[in-house]
This record gives structure tokens, sequence and C-alpha cells, in this order.
């Protein structure tokens, strides 16, 4: 009689595949390069003789990378996997894993297995990201003309990477924002206003773990028509025409002082040859006139 309401065993396979997919919660974490991180399963008193595993996904492919069960009253915990070396630590109270020192290459998907009287699954999608870059300003104008700019063209740019973006803020209003996926190239943004006036402009670049910014500093990247200032180029040539000058005149001044001198010695020996001359020839006049 039974016999007729026995279940198929494809259909009680199926039942256990919903059963243990039951308890199965997907997290995303963002984690910073270089930390500390934990994944926590928010359970709080794991049984004492459950069997936990935690896998990682590689390629498709779940790789076993702590194995934690009890064998003869004692627990016995292996961490399992060369890529993670000694940088894991499971709380068996928990089921949480910490890994230490994370890297980008540590982004993946975690699925933690607790095995009791049935099995409960909980997988963990973690994103991994560098700090993002600090933006650099510079001037467009720079690359038209080489004379002095009655205009200014701020352009930010950042290194580009994994969901960065680059935005210019007006205060605290974000005015332009861009972003990239091919982190190959890096990332540009003018301002987009031709004289930017005395207001408060930052460019910020971030991801989902860090920020950066540089504000703008009008004064020093522009020449603004709010008086004479001459480009740091004539700057430069007009100090080595300065310069030149000076030299000239310097070694004017020097030729003339030694032209100088040698007259006035040329002069003095004239004097002294001249000297004795007129006086010989006194005193042969006083001769002829006392005889």
């Amino acid at each position: 009689m039974f016999s007729e309401y026995r279940i198929h065993p494809a259909l009680l396979h199926l039942l256990y595949c919903l059963l243990c997919s039951a308890g199965e919660e997907v997290v995303r974490l963002q984690e910073l390069e270089g930390n500390t991180v934990t994944i926590h399963t928010e359970l709080t008193g794991v049984q004492s003789d459950a069997h936990i595993l935690w896998f990682y996904r590689s390629e498709n492919t779940d790789i076993k990378i702590v194995i934690s069960q009890i064998i003869r009253g004692e627990i016995i915990t292996d961490y399992d996997s060369e890529k993670f070396r000694d940088r894991l630590q499971l709380n068996r109270t928990s089921g949480s894993l910490t890994i230490r020192n994370i890297s980008r290459e540590d982004s993946g998907v975690y699925k933690l297995q607790i095995i009791t009287g049935i099995s409960s699954v909980w997988s963990f999608s973690v994103d991994v990201y560098a700090p993002v870059s600090k933006p650099v300003i510079g001037n467009q104008a720079e690359k038209r003309s080489a004379s002095l700019r009655e205009s200014c063209s701020p352009l930010c740019s950042v290194e580009n990477g994994k969901d960065v973006s680059l935005s210019w803020y007006e205060g605290k209003e974000r005015i332009s924002s861009i972003s990239s996926s091919d982190s190959s190239e890096r990332l540009y943004l003018p301002l987009n206003k031709t004289n930017p006036d005395c207001s408060t402009y930052t460019c910020v670049a971030a991801n989902p773990v860090s920020t950066q910014t540089t504000q703008l500093n009008i004064t020093e990247l522009c020449f603004i028509n709010t008086g004479t200032k001459v480009p740091s180029d004539l700057s430069k040539r007009l100090a080595a025409v300065l310069t030149s000058v000076g030299l000239i005149v310097a070694l004017s001044i020097l030729f003339v002082w030694i032209w100088k001198k040698k007259t006035k010695q040329q002069v003095c020996e004239d004097a002294e040859l001249i000297y004795p001359e007129v006086k010989t020839k006194s005193h042969n006049s006083n001769e002829a006139h006392e005889s």
C-alpha cells in the first residue's frame, strides 16, 4: 500500500538541494588592499560538533581553503591553501573567516558550508581595491599658447583603476564626473569654465573604498587679468637679457677704468721726462747770465 506513495529518488535529490540552498545568503563586501578583513556570518553559537568548510571560487572551481571538524572529541582545523598560506583564521563559534593582508588577487566568491544534521551554505562576494591616486590639476591653455594667457582651462587627471571615478565640485555641489572601464588609460576631466571665478573648485578621485581630493588654486595655475603679470617664460628671457646687459656694462666700466689708469700713468711718466729738461735749461741760462 505504501509503495504507491513512494517518492521518486530524483524528486528527493531536488528536495535535498532546495533544503541545502535554503539558508544561503549572498553578501557583497568591498575592502581596501592591505587590510585585515573578517567575513562575518552573523551567526552565534554554531553547534560545537559542526563540520565547517570554507571555499574560494577560482575560475569557476571551488577550492577548499578551510576544513574544521571534530575528530574523537578534538577540534581539527586545516588551512589547506597555498594561495592564502598563513593569512587565514577561523572562528568556530560564528564560522567567520579572517583574512590578513588581503590583496586584489584575493577578490572573488567565498562560500561557507556548515554541516550538522543538514547542510547550510552562505556565499560572500569580496571585491578588493587599491587606494585611489591623488588627482593632478593642470592648465589646458598651456598646450595652445606660450604667451600671456587671458583664459584658464583647468584639467584634472588621475591614474585609472577598478571602479575609479573623477569629479569636479563647486563648493559641495558636483558639477561633472567621468569614469572608464579601461583601467589602462588615465582619466581626464576638464572644468569647462573658461575663466573660473573665485569659487572653491575641488577635483575628487574616488573608488568604493578610498577618496583623494585636490583643490584648484587659480592664482598658481592661471594668469588672471587683475594686474600686469609676466609669464614665467618671458620672465626667464627678460632675466637673461638683463644679465647680458649687466655683464656688458660691467665690462665697459672695467675697460674705461683700465684705460683711465693707463692714461694717467702715461701722463705722469711724460711729466717726469719734461721736468728734468726744463730744470737743465734753467740752469744753463743762469750760467750764461753770470758770465
